[in-house]
């Protein structure tokens, strides 16, 4: 029974190495687990489809007889939205529409400039050709990762859209192929873990190679990705769910004690942090702490991650307060005070800033339209939302006039020189020679 969340103060001596202690997660990985995947990768890059189905009836009990059988057509994907009920079709797509308008304004453009003596620079921007999008089946079955993943790369201009979801034990979630379909996603196979991982970086006669992969999964799918990184792109390894409150203590605590259960509910291992100066409003969330979680659904995941990772904070004042969001740089922040816009520009490290009392982070995850693939885990501090622009490429343009090699030429063949490559200071040098350039 959790009594209270670990509760600090700022003024405390050793603080900030009691936060570092609890934002710390276990750095070594799991042998077992390592060892697992890169055997099942080394198969499923050397035996193709006869190991993806030996794994997936080992794993996910499917008795399939070949990938066919594993192949859910487009009509099975229509047939899921066409038999959802009203509400929950209308839900999916007000969402969908909302993430793709967000998206659609973060579309990077080809440009190109002239300089005087007719020389062209630029960047042409194109779309990955293809890319392939895991998402949790079984226990964990989200179709807003469908929506999340699939909406940036469509909007991208991603040629094909491959979606691989594992379906133990035969069982097929409805409102995750009807997102598949609302979205447009061109294939999809029910398979999972490190093996359709492998499938989709190596390729397969009947999974094709994808360019880059995208996606949440288990430990399993995470050790896989971490390898298979090189090979083709992935978005991010993410760790546990986080989320930051800052709080002036006017908000009802019975409202923060719920966003902090809204991620302490992903995983024993998530983290709900409230940072506020006001030490009876800490005391009050305390109370609705207690008081709301035994209705909890998921109680004992929520209890074990407020327990072992949550943190109540009371600080100086709210300048502090940012301080120390801007160190954790955390997954979500909520910014529930008066005022919230003029703090904004203070915090410098957060995947997504979540403004004013009534943006519950909830909001982001499932509809407000920014993306809720977020860096976790202090990566915020150099990491951005996934977004169209993961889905995109730039080529650099260089086109050199007759004039203007003469001057680039001499510039590069003095560097190439000084760098003691001669071929390259040759190359510039036969140009600017020649009489017809």
């Amino acid at each position: 029974m959790l009594q209270n969340v670990l509760q600090l103060d700022t003024r405390m001596d050793g603080f900030w190495v009691v936060l570092d202690h609890r934002l710390a997660l276990e750095e070594g990985q799991d042998e077992a687990i390592e060892s697992a995947v890169a055997e099942i990768l080394r198969r499923v890059r050397k035996e193709g489809d006869a190991a993806v189905l030996e794994y997936t009836r080992r794993f996910d009990r499917l008795n399939a007889s070949d990938m066919a059988a594993l192949t859910l057509p487009p009509e099975r994907l229509q047939q899921a939205l066409d038999d959802l009920p009203a509400v929950q079709r209308e839900a999916l797509e007000m969402a969908s529409a909302r993430i793709r308008a967000y998206h659609e304004r973060q579309l990077m453009v080809s440009w190109q400039y002239e300089e005087a003596d007719g020389t062209m620079l630029g960047q042409q921007v194109t779309a990955l050709d293809r890319v392939g999008l895991y998402v949790p089946g079984g226990k964990a079955a989200y179709p807003s990762s469908v929506l999340m993943n699939a909406l940036p790369a469509k909007v991208a201009g991603v040629r094909e859209l491959i979606m691989v979801v594992p379906t133990p034990d035969g069982v097929q979630n409805e409102l995750v192929l009807a997102a598949a379909a609302i979205v447009g996603v061109d294939r999809v196979f029910a398979i999972g873990g490190a093996q359709a991982v492998g499938a989709l970086a190596y390729g397969t006669d009947s999974v094709p190679q994808v360019d880059k992969i995208v996606g949440p999964g288990n430990a399993y799918v995470a050790a896989a990705k971490r390898r298979v990184f090189g090979t083709v792109g992935i978005d991010m390894v993410a760790g546990p769910s986080e989320i930051l409150v800052i709080c002036d203590g006017k908000t009802p605590a019975d409202w923060i004690a719920m966003d902090l259960f809204s991620q302490a509910e992903h995983d024993e291992l998530a983290q709900s942090i409230l940072l506020c100066p006001d030490a009876e409003f800490l005391c009050a969330v305390q109370d609705s702490i207690r008081r709301l979680l035994p209705d909890m659904p998921r109680r004992a995941v929520i209890e074990t991650a407020l327990r072992d990772r949550g943190l109540l904070v009371k600080v100086r004042d709210l300048d502090e307060a940012m301080e120390i969001a801007n160190h954790i740089a955390p997954e979500h922040l909520e910014l529930s005070v008066d005022d919230p816009d003029i703090w904004v520009s203070k915090l410098r490290h957060a995947g997504a800033i979540f403004i004013g009392r009534n943006t519950c982070e909830s909001l982001g995850d499932y509809c407000a339209g920014p993306n809720h693939v977020l860096p976790t885990s202090r990566t915020a501090r150099f990491s951005s939302p996934l977004g169209v622009y993961d889905f995109q490429k730039r080529s650099s343009l260089i086109r050199v006039s007759s004039q203007g090699v003469h001057t680039l030429g001499k510039v590069a063949a003095t560097l190439a020189y000084g760098e003691g490559l001669t071929a390259h200071a040759r190359s510039a040098e036969l140009r600017m020679a020649d009489k017809t350039s």
